[in-house]
């Protein structure tokens, strides 16, 4: 990104082309500071307007301006020579203006779209005048990674010397609103921004200037470029990155460190109060003992990932909620083994052909099974146990096209076939009906005498 202050002796101004558009001249300024880059239209009235401010207000000579025509003005020749002019008369602006710098002549150029002192200014003043109404409403804040970046480098940089300072452009407008926000968002992206050669992930920054947020969102964000975390793992409660082309969950916890295993990291990398986390769409592969640096976590997201088995996560004693939706599952473990206390697990979207694995998750309350390859009935005699089960979904399974399936899956949950909610669906009494008919040939088949207990219907929602 570019830094004027680093680079005013390294900075270039050039209108290298002339575009006519609607029998409408156009003069493209090229703008280079260092080794950032971009281009800006403009018409020759611009340059008048401009120029009128900078000789009342900044002492520009009057006479510096290549004189406006008004017949022959669209005259190649003409324009050439104009072209050449402004080229000059720009060059000896900035010089002259260097130090001072005004904001006419920045925002003409669009310095304040690429440049980090003049894009913070032009954010320190939105803040003077909104930053409270911003805060009142809501302490939440969508950023972009060339902000961040423009604030971090700042941080490392003295005071600007400025002949004239303007209290709506001081930087401590933003650390005081940063500072209170309570939820930020970052989006990113791989693409140029406007007419620059700045890529928004090639942007390093840090975020050690929010002291308060407790919801942090990264989006399209490379995560490889954040660094200075400070107190953020001391207060974030809920963490979302999707979209980060993410392969490990070592590259977020971590994205700080160099080396990116739980092996001798201290207690400062611990994201102490963080309780629920979502890396959908990511290109995660598996879990890791990563996750030991999120001890509260009861809630966790991975679908729209590469995950092929289910991991150990015996070491989240407090995880309830789990969804791998959208991966490569095809089999599954004793699932007992690998939880403590799981109430909810999303394994849609994959491709399981067995529910062998849940026999003994006795704390599981609902299961998404939908869109997966489950063909036999039988199957369903390995969850028949789980005492707590009320929600199970199996839509989008081959097993569902089987004739009266509802009635067959809840007939044999026996007496609790009136607590399931199958597939987003309450049994109907019509149903219920049904598996008590079926319940009651079957015992008689045994050799038993039915007893009918038919249990009262539920209402039509579902909580």
């Amino acid at each position: 990104m570019a830094c004027f202050l680093v680079h005013n002796n390294d900075t270039t101004i050039t209108i290298p082309q002339v575009e006519n558009t609607n029998n409408i001249v156009f003069y493209i300024i090229n703008v280079k500071v260092g080794p950032v880059e971009w281009s800006v239209k403009q018409r020759y009235n611009g340059f008048l307007e401009l120029h009128e401010i900078l000789v009342s207000d900044h002492s520009v000579a009057k006479d510096l301006l290549p004189p406006k025509k008004i017949i022959g003005n669209k005259d190649p020749v003409f324009i050439e020579k104009r072209r050449a002019g402004l080229e000059t008369y720009l060059q000896t602006v900035i010089t002259f203006l260097q130090k001072r710098m005004p904001r006419e002549l920045v925002i003409f150029l669009d310095m304040h779209s690429y440049e980090i002192l003049f894009l913070l200014q032009e954010f320190s003043m939105f803040l003077f005048q909104e930053g409270e109404n911003l805060l009142f409403a809501s302490k939440k804040y969508t950023f972009c990674p060339l902000k961040l970046h423009a604030i971090s480098e700042r941080l490392k940089q003295p005071c600007p010397p400025l002949e004239i300072f303007d209290k709506r452009h001081d930087f401590s407008h933003i650390l005081d609103f940063c500072s209170q926000l309570m939820c930020i968002k970052i989006e990113g992206g791989d693409e140029k921004l406007g007419t620059s050669n700045i890529v928004l992930n090639q942007l390093s920054f840090e975020l050690s200037v929010f002291k308060l947020v407790e919801t942090l969102g990264l989006s399209r964000v490379n995560c490889g470029n954040i660094y200075g975390l400070g107190t953020l793992r001391e207060t974030i409660k809920s963490l979302s990155v999707r979209y980060c082309r993410v392969r490990s969950l070592g590259e977020v916890f971590l994205c700080d460190e160099v080396h990116k295993t739980v092996e001798n990291v201290c207690d400062e990398k611990v994201w102490k109060k963080l309780d629920e986390a979502d890396f959908s769409h990511n290109e995660i592969a598996e879990t890791d003992e990563v996750l030991r640096l999120a001890p509260n976590l009861k809630r966790l997201m991975i679908s729209h990932n590469q995950i092929t088995k289910v991991s150990d996560m015996t070491f989240l004693p407090k995880l309830t909620h789990l969804s791998l939706s959208a991966n490569n599952i095809t089999e599954l473990d004793d699932l007992s083994k690998l939880f403590k206390r799981i109430v909810y697990l999303d394994l849609s979207q994959n491709n399981i052909t067995s529910l062998k694995g849940f026999e003994n998750l006795q704390t599981l309350e609902g299961i998404d099974l939908s869109t997966n390859a489950i063909k036999d009935m039988a199957e369903v005699q390995h969850i028949v146990s789980l005492k707590l089960l009320d929600y199970l979904n199996l839509s989008g399974n081959p097993v569902t096209t089987i004739i009266d399936y509802r009635v067959k899956v809840l007939e044999k949950f026996g007496s609790r076939a009136g607590q399931l909610c199958l597939d987003n669906e309450k049994p109907t009494q019509k149903e219920l009906d049904t598996v008590s008919v079926l319940q009651a040939l079957r015992i008689v088949k045994e050799g038993r005498t039915p007893t009918f207990n038919v249990p009262p219907p539920f209402p039509n929602t579902f909580s």
